[in-house]
């Protein structure tokens, strides 16, 4: 093999690893598990999967459309583009045969979106209870209330969660300062810091709880669990508060953060300042959410 070929090869490996360092793991292993479903489907029917084409990628679509979201099926179809992608193929995912038939499957199954319920101020208030009663150790007790409080007052993913170390952490006469290192939504790894204030009641205060916590805990990470542990800890104690645990999962405490200062008068720049989203469509459908309620229509007339 020529220098030269044997530099090229480097290079590719090098490039390969550059696009695959340009999204998150988690994005990288849902890529390749899409992808893995279309070439189980392709397998079956006798077609090719890499490099594939629009037709088969639309009739692999419109298969899908029986059993899943409409959310999903543009999922794949992205996962599907991205690993061409990857191994230096072409694939026209704007082709008519893929755009019309989005469309058509779009208008039969609909976009609708049943999502998790967001934990709400009140609901919080109800499980910090459910777990101040329970038999657990003193010790889970300080972790999770800490977790639930933190989780909630800082608009956390669950995946951020877990990624807090003690150097992360600064607690100010103000209350405390958390660094971000990186999340879904920087992936160049720019960071972000939170600020909580302290909470008049301390009953409920995410900084008096954290402090608590990091006290008695001295592992590097401040909640050292999984971040499928988290969804399993809200699920469990929502489930004791009455309310239901199917309902709910890591993402309620996010949700229910954006929801809870909106209905409370937060404006949509405040909340994405401490949530990190980068498009207002999401924050958006939680003020909505907050506002059918307290700018009700009804509400005049109810009270007469």
């Amino acid at each position: 093999m020529s220098e030269l070929t044997t530099e090229i090869k480097k290079l590719e490996i090098e490039t390969l690893d550059n696009l695959k360092l340009s999204k998150a793991k988690n994005t990288i292993r849902a890529y390749k598990s899409d992808f893995k479903d279309f070439t189980l489907f392709c397998s079956k029917h006798g077609l090719k999967s890499m490099p594939s084409e629009p037709k088969i990628v639309s009739l692999y679509l419109t298969n899908m459309s029986k059993n899943s979201k409409y959310s999903t099926l543009k999922r794949r179809l992205a996962s599907i583009n991205v690993m061409h992608k990857y191994k230096g193929y072409y694939l026209d995912t704007k082709h008519p045969i893929i755009v019309e038939n989005l469309i058509g499957i779009k208008r039969q199954i609909g976009v609708y979106q049943k999502s998790k319920k967001p934990l709400l101020f009140n609901d919080l208030k109800e499980i910090i209870k459910v777990i101040s009663e329970s038999t657990i150790s003193n010790e889970k007790k300080l972790r999770d209330k800490a977790l639930i409080l933190v989780g909630f007052s800082g608009g956390f993913r669950r995946s951020e969660l877990v990624s807090i170390s003690r150097e992360d952490v600064e607690f100010v006469k103000e209350g405390v300062k958390i660094f971000v290192k990186k999340s879904k939504s920087d992936q160049s790894g720019e960071g972000m810091t939170k600020a909580i204030p302290y909470f008049k009641y301390i009953e409920y205060c995410p900084v008096d709880h954290l402090k608590n916590w990091m006290h008695k805990n001295q592992n590097n990470l401040v909640f050292p669990i999984s971040d499928k542990n988290v969804a399993l800890i809200i699920k469990k104690y929502a489930s004791i508060a009455g309310l239901d645990n199917k309902r709910y999962a890591g993402h309620s405490l996010r949700s229910g953060f954006a929801t809870s200062t909106a209905e409370s008068g937060a404006n949509e720049r405040n909340i994405m300042a401490m949530t990190g989203h980068k498009s207002v469509d999401m924050v958006r459908r939680y003020i909505k959410e907050a506002d059918l309620f307290k700018n009700n229509a009804l509400n005049k007339i109810s009270k007469e």
